[in-house]
């Protein structure tokens, strides 16, 4: 009779007998032609039994990975939302580098780059400068409401100001704006000027300046800068991340007007 360790290794050989390996091929199955697959059509293609199927597409259906359909499943909107996220993120980062690392050079401070999910920043890319550490990552997350690149997103986003103020604004610093109807104030201010202000909300010691990247509609992301409260100049870098803002977005624009690349 095989052992755990004999199991392990058996499902380190055979991902398809994992949890995580079963799920796989269940939304790769979605890469054929077909948008609906029945329970008999998804057995067909992965191999796996239905008992197991309707178990694991309930789970996927919870998080919105797939959606019920009449006819069976299809992909769900949560896992389109995600792909289209991390599409448009990767064009953002890469038409933005080099804005980044000239913002940080003329403000002698730290830039960042961020984009909303849901009612967190994600941080797709930064420039650190000098021997201030910042406590940010590529990848890593921090809640909207206190941070200078959350606020700036959100405040051009009715549907990300209701999910930033229902989402709970716990206490981060003395600083830090916790009643919904302040942080609607700061979001309204922040739609008149179109810069947003950290002022050691998140961090007691982090001060931060950030401006949307957009047009005339929603903000697609931001772009700040970040630094110990007694080195930041805050008229200097408002307007710097004002500029790098329009020229990221121009850049970003003309990378979406190309296309993808061939």
């Amino acid at each position: 009779m095989p052992n755990r360790h004999d199991e392990e290794a058996g499902d380190r050989r055979c991902p398809e007998r994992t949890v995580l390996g079963r799920v796989a091929s269940i939304m790769e199955a979605f890469n054929g032609g077909q948008q609906v697959l029945s329970l008999g059509d998804l057995s067909e293609c992965t191999g796996l039994p239905k008992s197991t199927l309707h178990r694991l597409a309930d789970q996927l259906c919870q998080v919105g990975w797939v959606e019920r359909d009449p006819g069976g499943y299809r992909v769900g909107m949560r896992l389109f939302e995600l792909g289209t996220l991390a599409v448009e993120g990767n064009r953002l980062q890469e038409a933005a580098f080099p804005h980044l690392q000239a913002l940080a050079t003329k403000t002698g401070m730290s830039a960042q780059l961020g984009i909303l999910d849901q009612a967190e920043v994600v941080y797709l890319e930064r420039i650190v400068v000098g021997q201030f550490r910042l406590p940010t990552r590529r990848g890593g997350r921090k809640p909207a409401y206190c941070t200078a690149l959350g606020k700036a997103i959100a405040a051009f986003d009715d549907e990300a100001i209701r999910l930033v103020t229902s989402s709970g604004m716990p206490r981060k610093t003395a600083n830090t704006i916790t009643e919904p109807l302040a942080l609607r104030r700061e979001l309204n201010r922040v739609r008149e000027v179109g810069v947003a202000f950290d002022r050691g909300e998140a961090y007691e010691e982090l001060v931060c300046v950030a401006a949307p990247i957009r047009g005339s509609g929603r903000a697609i992301g931001a772009v700040s800068v970040t630094g110990p409260a007694g080195r930041m100049r805050w008229g200097m870098a408002s307007e710097a991340v004002r500029n790098t803002a329009v020229a990221i977005w121009n850049a970003s624009f003309r990378c979406r007007s190309a296309g993808p690349r061939t």
